[in-house]
């Protein structure tokens, strides 16, 4: 339970506050990011190849916001900030670090983050909320929402994150309402990447067409160590034995962010990144040292507008499932190639 009460909690909804600052999109740190989510495409780190793909500069991968949580970054913060926060956010939940989980995460894009921008963040305490988590115990559920602004005061991206504090560690056998879920189609031959030729047009799309398959495979504890290091999320139980040991886990495990970062590939791969209007993920087990990422993706529908939605899925090769998610792109938005 968090160590403020429920009520006091409900009475900060609505409270907002300027909690990002001085954000720079840099190239270095975009390549950085891009090579910690295993994400090769030289659009984001070659700034002639984005400017022949129709950029005015190198763009950010789709998950790259969450970089925004170096103290450097974040209003108030100083040396002696506490990393293993599940957000920064600048809100004070009295929520323990060691058992807080990243429930979802979404993203609305007005246009791609690119090398050169300079962003502030306002975010809003949009709910909380409890619920009984079975084995997890209470769940107390934040849900923020972050509006970034450039340096010319134009919103680009809206932010939504849910953050979850259980009553101890969670067993991905998956409880009903704990963030494990049902399993995945379990691989009965070893996965292999797979590539599709990127649409022009919603004409060639239908309805439960599949995407890319994109694999991280064999991760080690370094990579999640890597995207620590690109990420800011330096909470040690993603890297430290005996601290995830000590809160119950059987090992450290990667972030749930890495994870959705290898999942975000599938949708820039098919449709590229400037057609990427929304991308958000539900978080439903963890990956452990040892295991492989296997992420796809399939048309839900297709608008005459050129807008099309797709699920996207990232689980293990022996079929569980560790995100769901969605994506809409707006093929009219794509740059001339």
């Amino acid at each position: 339970m968090p160590t403020k009460p429920l009520t006091e909690l409900e009475s900060m909804v609505g409270e907002s506050k300027q909690t990002v600052e001085n954000f720079r999109i840099e190239a270095g740190k975009v390549e950085e990011f891009a090579r910690a989510i295993t994400d090769t495409n030289p659009v984001f780190r070659d700034e002639a190849v984005a400017r022949e793909r129709g950029f005015d500069a190198v763009p950010a991968p789709l998950t790259f916001p969450r970089v925004k949580r170096f103290p450097r970054y974040q209003v108030g913060a100083d040396a002696e900030v506490d990393e293993r926060e599940e957000g920064h956010y600048g809100f004070d939940l009295g929520f323990r670090p060691e058992y807080v989980l990243h429930g979802e995460q979404a993203y609305e894009y007005e246009r791609p983050l690119l090398v050169g921008d300079v962003l502030t963040g306002e975010t809003t305490l949009a709910e909380v909320y409890q619920r009984d988590g079975g084995r997890a115990g209470t769940m107390t559920f934040a849900v923020l929402e972050t509006a970034y602004r450039d340096q010319s005061g134009e919103l680009v991206l809206t932010d939504r994150a849910t953050a979850i504090e259980t009553e101890g560690a969670i067993d991905d056998g998956g409880d009903e309402d704990t963030p494990a879920g049902d399993a995945a189609t379990t691989h009965e031959s070893e996965p292999q990447p797979h590539s599709v030729d990127r649409p022009q047009s919603t004409a060639v799309l239908e309805s439960g067409q599949s995407g890319p398959t994109v694999l991280a495979a064999d991760l080690e504890r370094r990579d999640f160590v890597k995207y620590a290091g690109a990420s800011g999320d330096f909470n040690p139980i993603h890297y430290d034995e005996p601290y995830a040991t000590a809160a119950g886990n059987e090992s450290v495990f990667g972030q749930g962010m890495f994870t959705a970062g290898v999942a975000s590939r599938v949708v820039t791969d098919w449709f590229g990144r400037e057609t990427i209007s929304s991308f958000g993920v539900r978080f439903q087990s963890r990956v452990f040292p040892g295991e492989t990422i296997v992420a796809t993706g399939e048309v839900e529908s297709v608008s005459q507008d050129e807008t099309v939605d797709v699920t996207v899925e990232a689980a293990t090769p022996s079929g569980k499932t560790l995100l769901t998610g969605t994506a809409t792109a707006d093929l009219s938005r794509s740059n001339s190639q």
